[in-house]
């Protein structure tokens, strides 16, 4: 039996992940400073392995106490981590990166592997841990995964566009369910033909899994939603799966402004639309859930969660003022 290892692996994607190779009857070993709480925790399929992956040492002792045949690395977040990592892993049978499609540089529709410019990144940024260097840092960390393949390791990357479902500890999809399940009137920026590509976690952890197993040394590989909505028609999704009945209300910029609002202060709102091209996994066998599945599952996890998505929210105060403005109209 193959064993995985999952730098990470009590939170969102990482512990999807967890359960996808132990579905597909992998032993399982997950690698982190054990400071969350872990699901896995009195699960004997499940080993835990205390340590930081920052530190060289803790990363050679994982990989000398688990010897894995498979590492998927969830919590890289700058180039020199994954420099270590595909040093400490080389002699694994596959180590996957999780990337973003925020390593993009280029705005073009779709974005295509090994087509579409990725974003430059100075040394800088490799050492940054803002928001604004996520892209370059990741698209960096990509380099190091092409790099060390032309050295023969069997590393690989997976790019997930936004990514939703069950444990999102981000919250961002949990604003908009929050939004449906209490008002009956729902503002979204814009005319709500605003596309922002979303990547179901079920499906960004079984695309690590089949890019492990067939993927090309080397390779990156875009993971997204196979049926790309719109913000109003996934606003329309979500109303379905609560069975909830809702009016979605467009607001532009002005109207917004008389909240004090502007249309990127909503979760999921991007001026230019964010479309990856998913082909290229798509032709190792990789399938998408259905979205209506996917957003099903999504809402009843929801509502056991307690998660509100308020660090999200614009302020419904500033909301009621957009709508009322928008009655007068």
């Amino acid at each position: 039996m193959s064993t995985a290892l999952i730098i990470g692996g009590t939170r969102f994607i990482g512990r999807h992940a967890v359960e996808e190779f132990l579905d597909h009857g992998y032993d399982v070993a997950i690698f982190n400073r054990g400071n969350r709480d872990n699901p896995f925790a009195g699960d004997d399929r499940v080993r835990h392995v205390r340590g930081d992956r920052t530190d060289d040492t803790d990363l050679r002792a994982a990989a000398l106490s688990v010897d894995p045949d498979v590492v998927i690395d969830c919590v890289a977040y700058e180039p020199g981590e994954v420099e270590a990592a595909v040093d400490v892993f080389a002699d694994a049978d596959a180590y996957v990166f999780v990337s973003s499609g925020s390593a993009y540089g280029a705005e073009e529709i779709p974005k295509r592997e090994g087509e579409t410019e990725l974003c430059d990144c100075t040394p800088e940024q490799a050492v940054d841990d803002s928001p604004e260097s996520y892209g370059p840092r990741k698209a960096e960390g990509d380099r190091v995964v092409s790099e060390a393949a032309e050295r023969g390791v069997n590393a690989a990357s997976v790019r997930p566009c936004i990514v939703y479902g069950p444990h999102d500890y981000t919250e961002r999809m949990d604003y908009w369910l929050n939004r449906v399940e209490e008002y009956d009137r729902i503002v979204v920026p814009g005319d709500g033909t605003n596309i922002w590509h979303r990547a179901y976690v079920e499906d960004v952890a079984s695309a690590l899994r089949i890019v492990a197993e067939e993927g090309t040394p080397g390779e990156a590989y875009n993971v997204g939603d196979r049926r790309l909505v719109t913000l109003e028609e996934m606003v329309d999704l979500v109303a379905e799966a609560m069975d909830a009945e809702v009016e979605v209300v467009h607001a532009g910029e002005r109207e917004l402004s008389a909240g004090g609002l502007e249309p990127t202060d909503f979760v999921f709102y991007r001026e230019y639309p964010h479309v990856l091209a998913t082909e290229k996994l798509s032709a190792l066998g990789w399938e998408s859930t259905p979205i209506e599945e996917a957003m099903s599952r999504t809402v009843a996890e929801h509502r056991e969660s307690g998660r509100d998505g308020s660090e999200h929210d614009p302020g419904r105060g500033a909301e009621e003022r957009v709508l009322g403005v928008l009655d007068t109209l």
